[in-house]
């Protein structure tokens, strides 16, 4: 089972001096509902394995995920439970011949056409954006809802929505067609992000109605 929040980092988060900390409160806070994306494309091999190896052992304890964005060698190197392509990384059906069957692997997409592309690649689960407009993602026009539902329409494989995603539009994504949501800037740039991932993790149970 997929976790439905996603949350992602960008190099000047992981450059952040108390970003280690946090993102060990943020994992602890959700637990076994959440998955940590490391990503910084930016940011060096060496800072990234630093941080992955920081970060591996309190994912575990608490029952969390950690992905390397875009590093099927940390993946690797760490035993971690997978990664996450973007359309500028590896194809998909490559990674999963590295990886093996076992480890998660992820592709972020942006419309139907890129949806179909991954599905030969025994992708676990797309990131659709940009779903709503968001300040880390200008370039590209925020297709709303009715991107997930178009999405849906030729791919079964869990979708996690991103870009823009307030606790207050997780209901929408999710009776959209949406598995769940990937968060960046709402629970990082949060004044307290333990409190920010609990609130998406309260909006995603009554989503789901539960």
């Amino acid at each position: 089972m997929i976790p439905a929040l996603h949350i992602v980092t960008d190099d000047e988060i992981l450059s952040r001096d108390e970003f280690v900390s946090r993102a060990c409160g943020v994992l602890e806070a959700g637990g076994g509902d959440v998955v940590l994306h490391l990503r910084g494309p930016r940011t060096t091999g060496k800072v990234l394995y630093s941080l992955a190896r920081a970060l591996k052992d309190p994912a575990e304890s608490c029952g969390g995920m950690l992905l390397a964005n875009d590093r099927v060698d940390l993946a690797l190197a760490l035993d971690l439970p997978g990664t996450h392509l973007g359309q500028r990384s590896l194809p998909p059906e490559v990674a999963r011949r590295i990886l093996g069957p076992h480890r998660l692997l992820g592709l972020s997409i942006h419309g139907v056409d890129e949806a179909r592309e991954g599905l030969g690649g025994s992708v676990d689960f797309f990131l659709a954006g940009t779903i709503f407009p968001s300040p880390s993602h200008l370039e590209g026009a925020p297709g709303g809802a009715a991107r997930i539902r178009e999405i849906r329409g030729v791919s079964n494989v869990p979708l996690l929505a991103i870009g823009g995603i307030t606790p207050k539009r997780v209901g929408e994504v999710l009776e959209a067609g949406a598995h769940g949501v990937a968060v960046r800037g709402g629970i990082w740039d949060a004044g307290d992000p333990i409190a920010a991932t609990r609130v998406y993790l309260v909006e995603l149970e009554k989503g789901r109605g539960t």
